[in-house]
């Protein structure tokens, strides 16, 4: 990373790559086989994946695959799949046998827009494609590598990690959580596919086992930064620059890290876990520069 690492210049360049790479992806064409896409399934998904988004999972992927000295390009298929499952997992959120919401990124949420069978059908699409960018030769040339990302995916969105999170909160919001379990869910629900599309990003690169635990280390840290971060923003921030409805969780009396707490504490917790990120990289000198800009991102972000 060179010295005149410009982080703004980065996330713009990153999110205006992915949103031009989904609009390419998310067609008739390139998604039909054995039989014809389902063209309303397909304009869900593109209403649920395009127009928005920091595309945070994929500068992720990208920046720790940058660290092991792959370009941004080679490392944008496996961002791609990363940004697929995210997308999926928002549009079965907003379901109203989830977290009921009605605006996402400043517009309706799917199910809104189309209907609640049509929003269901487009993120098992998105979930199920993301699975198809990884094990096709162009996000990598050797096989054994492909697995290894399909297997790291996995492991991030599935049951003991992002599905098994969203499990957990859902439990919690019933029958309340005790001491240590907000933490394990939100390390899952959010934290598991940062830490995927970290993991993913050195694996593309090959790193060695020693190298690949210090990036997980970071991914963590840099998950409970992002968790805590966004329920400070569900406190402090509008809907209008959320671009979604904000404080839900008091609403509904959930159980926070902010709310056990209290936001200056919080604040201060917030602080310590991007210094652990941030100090997870020291072995890599500036080529980590752009993770470490993320993270301390994550505790900046107003929305």
């Amino acid at each position: 990373m060179p010295p005149s690492y410009d982080f703004a210049a980065e996330i713009a360049d990153c999110a205006r790559a992915v949103e031009a790479a989904l609009d390419r992806l998310l067609v008739e064409e390139r998604l039909s086989g054995p039989g014809p896409a389902a063209r309303r399934v397909v304009a869900a998904m593109r209403h649920g994946s395009l127009n928005g988004g920091k595309r945070l999972r994929p500068l992720l992927v990208r920046q720790a695959a940058q660290v092991f000295g792959v370009p941004a390009e080679a490392a944008m298929p496996a961002g791609l799949a990363v940004e697929a499952v995210h997308c999926y997992s928002l549009l079965h959120d907003d379901l109203p046998a989830m977290d009921d919401d009605d605006l996402r990124r400043g517009q309706p949420t799917v199910h809104v827009a189309f209907d609640e069978a049509t929003a269901i059908l487009a993120g098992d699409a998105l979930l199920t494609h993301a699975f198809a960018l990884l094990a096709d030769e162009t996000c990598h040339p050797d096989p054994t590598v492909r697995i290894r990302l399909v297997a790291e995916l996995a492991a991030g969105s599935g049951v003991g990690g992002m599905v098994g999170g969203q499990m957990r909160d859902i439990e919690g919001e019933k029958g309340g959580f005790s001491n240590g379990d907000i933490e394990v869910m939100q390390a899952m629900k959010t934290g598991a596919l940062i830490r995927a599309s970290v993991r993913m990003g050195a694996i593309l690169g090959g790193a060695d086992p020693r190298a690949l635990s210090a990036m997980t280390a970071y991914a963590q840290a840099a998950g409970r930064a992002f968790q805590l971060a966004d329920d400070i923003l569900d406190v402090t921030a509008t809907s209008e620059a959320m671009g979604k409805a904000t404080g839900k969780d008091a609403g509904k009396g959930k159980q926070t890290l902010v709310a056990q707490m209290g936001l200056e504490a919080a604040r201060r917790e917030l602080d310590t876990i991007v210094n652990d990120a941030v100090m997870a990289l020291r072995t890599f000198g500036p080529r980590a520069d752009g993770l470490r800009a993320t993270a301390r991102y994550f505790a900046s972000r107003n929305s």
